[in-house]
């Protein structure tokens, strides 16, 4: 397990003073954390623990900690409120694995491989029981805004798993997807942030817009780079989404093409593409495709609109920056 109190953050904080302040809560929410989701049966401790122990950055409970410094940073439940979005974030994790059937998670077996589907699926409700748990410690307003995001969550994956209808766009039911299952919670940690630490309203609509935004913007710069990168630079197998046949932004672009001369690509897009060879030729077509920069233009328009949103911050805060030079990350890990 890494600690906190030595790994990088997830968020690029430039401040010293309040990169020690997000660093000493941080070591409070690991503390949480690990105490929430003990059980009588050591078994469940145990199966609990494993992905949470595997070296996730903690994205979302440091976002909750960062909106709060818009506020009173140390006003109660905001600890709690950190731990709640990460134990709502490991449990989707748990149950995405069986859906999708997956052997690793974070570098380690996921749980489905260690155990099996049983033990990973009562895992995932245990810690969203957990989740549940904390909320209900924040009072009801904090407990229907997460019933709203868990059911956005939820719906995110159904939408996923049933695909587009007929006649639907293929894209905007994608956006929906990653919207629900990655933009709602994200949003939901920095909604949390602010409003417990008493920030003004306008600053919590702000940083939850930004949130629900950039957190999407996120996941697609992730789509481009699955295309785009070489295994050395990302340490990932490149085109891993194409093989599998999992429809993202920059394949759902260049399917929208009527040009006669992606005929090829088009071909390659709705077959089986397993066959080494031909997932090479798919991925060096399409890594030439214009869809590639209609991709990368998206998420940098994503971004911008995200950064608009700090305005409402003063200039030059600490807080403002980091979520800013954040924005500008997503947007450019993508050339």
């Amino acid at each position: 397990m890494t600690s906190q109190a030595s790994a990088s953050l997830a968020l690029p904080i430039l401040d010293a003073g309040l990169e020690a302040r997000l660093r000493q809560r941080l070591v409070e929410v690991e503390a949480e954390l690990d105490a929430t989701v003990q059980s009588e049966a050591r078994f469940v401790t145990e199966a609990a623990r494993h992905l949470m122990h595997a070296g996730g950055k903690r994205f979302r409970p440091l976002l909750v900690l960062l909106a709060a410094e818009t506020g009173d940073p140390e006003a109660d439940g905001i600890v709690t409120a950190a731990c709640v979005v990460e134990l709502t974030h490991l449990a989707s994790l748990y149950h995405d694995d069986v859906m999708d059937e997956a052997a690793l998670r974070r570098g380690a077996d996921s749980a489905n491989a260690r155990w099996d589907n049983l033990v990973a699926i009562l895992t995932g409700d245990f810690l969203f029981s957990k989740s549940s748990e904390l909320t209900a410690r924040l009072g009801a307003d904090a407990v229907r805004i997460q019933a709203e995001t868990f059911t956005r969550l939820v719906e995110g994956q159904i939408l996923e798993t049933l695909g587009p209808q007929d006649g639907a766009d293929p894209l905007d039911h994608y956006l929906r997807v990653v919207a629900g299952k990655t933009g709602s919670l994200i949003a939901t940690s920095a909604r949390y942030g602010a409003r417990f630490a008493g920030a003004p309203r306008e600053v919590e609509e702000a940083l939850t817009a930004y949130g629900e935004m950039i957190g999407s913007a996120f996941q697609l710069s992730d789509d481009i780079l699955d295309v785009a990168s070489d295994s050395d630079e990302s340490g990932k197998t490149p085109g891993t989404d194409l093989r599998e046949g999992v429809d993202t932004l920059p394949t759902l672009l260049a399917k929208r093409s009527t040009d006669p001369g992606d005929a090829r690509l088009l071909e390659l897009l709705g077959s089986d593409l397993s066959d080494d060879a031909l997932h090479a030729e798919a991925l060096g077509l399409l890594r030439k495709h214009p869809a590639m920069d209609e991709a990368r233009a998206y998420v940098l328009e994503r971004a911008a609109e995200a950064r608009q949103l700090l305005t409402v911050l003063p200039e030059g805060s600490p807080v403002r920056a980091a979520l800013d030079t954040f924005a500008e990350i997503v947007a450019t890990r993508t050339a």
